[in-house]
């Protein structure tokens, strides 16, 4: 009588791969220096991934549509430059000669919502004028870009004060605040994937999307609640990094699309849609951020860690095509 040895599917194949790619980086990492294995080396790569989960979060649900959204990093670069000039400078009515002064949090409420307000574009373009994702968010990371020259002027915007710095640069019981809102993001679309209703339609609609409209699913408001939620994610993304910056740089977020499409790609996320989750995402985000750490130690070139990054994206979805064409 032989045993029955349990199937294993091809998920947890493929989350217990990144998994251990991350251990074995880390390990690779902390023989090659003696700098990498440091609890303070630790928090510094957990606050430089912040940034990139924030923007992979909201990444996940658009490819878990099967959609795409190059546009996260402008729209980054612009929902900082509003926060910081309307808090630095207020929002002046010449027709009324009024000026609208905004504290931190006012400013925050509207780096957010300019990141929500440029994502529901995208999806009105996709869902109303049948634009694909592709062309939808190249368009925008257009508009975004050119809307930050000419919000800015150019130049950075600085000074911003310590309530709004304290976003990126304060700690609480010791831990640094973007790593709090990080994690409290983590904790929501952790939920809100596997436990709600707009979760499961956000699985339906990627698996198959006319299966999902024939079941009743509304699958145009469900892309635009994902890419709004895109936006909304690139916002807090954009009020972190200017926020530690104390500087909103006019072109900030350049590349950031690229980090952040690897993180979701190697976190198993499958580019056809319908399958990952944010958890993969969040070990895809800490292989990409032990990645540039340790080649950064390493004294690696930056020229080169684009290489090996492309390679490392490249691997990620070769092993992503062959899992597909196993089920």
């Amino acid at each position: 009588m032989t045993a029955r040895v349990p199937r294993v599917s091809a998920a947890t194949i493929a989350r217990f791969q990144s998994l251990g790619a991350l251990m074995l980086m880390v390990v690779a990492m902390s023989i090659l220096s003696d700098k990498f294995f440091t609890p303070d080396n630790g928090w510094n790569i957990l606050r430089q991934i912040s940034v990139n989960l924030c923007l992979s979060i909201g990444m996940t649900l658009v490819v878990l549509t099967a959609g795409i959204d190059l546009s996260v990093g402008a729209i980054l670069a612009l929902a900082g430059a509003v926060a910081a000039g309307l808090l630095k400078n207020g929002l002046p009515i010449g027709q009324f000669d009024i000026l609208l002064e905004f504290t931190a949090f006012g400013a925050v409420l509207a780096g957010v919502s300019v990141g929500a307000l440029l994502g529901m574009f995208n999806g009105i373009a996709i869902t109303r004028f049948q634009l694909p994702p592709f062309v939808a968010t190249l368009g925008m990371f257009s508009i975004a870009r050119g809307l930050t020259m000419l919000w800015t002027g150019g130049f950075p915007v600085t000074g911003l004060g310590t309530s709004f710095g304290s976003i990126g640069t304060g700690t609480v019981l010791g831990v640094p605040m973007p790593v709090w809102i990080s994690a409290a993001l983590v904790a929501i679309f952790v939920i809100v994937t596997r436990k709600t209703r707009f979760g499961r339609y956000v699985y339906a609609v990627g698996g198959n999307e006319r299966a999902a409209l024939l079941s009743g699913i509304r699958v145009d408001n469900i892309k635009l609640k994902v890419y709004t939620l895109a936006g909304a994610l690139a916002g807090v993304a954009g009020l972190i990094i200017t926020a530690r910056l104390d500087s909103a740089q006019p072109n900030a977020g350049l590349g950031y699309e690229l980090d952040s499409i690897a993180a979701v790609v190697i976190g198993g996320t499958s580019l056809s849609g319908g399958r990952g989750s944010v958890l993969g995402t969040v070990l895809g985000c800490l292989i990409i951020g032990v990645l540039n750490n340790g080649l950064f130690l390493l004294n690696v070139s930056p020229f080169w860690q684009q290489v090996v990054k492309g390679f490392v994206i490249i691997a990620a979805v070769a092993v992503d095509r062959m899992s597909a064409r196993r089920t």
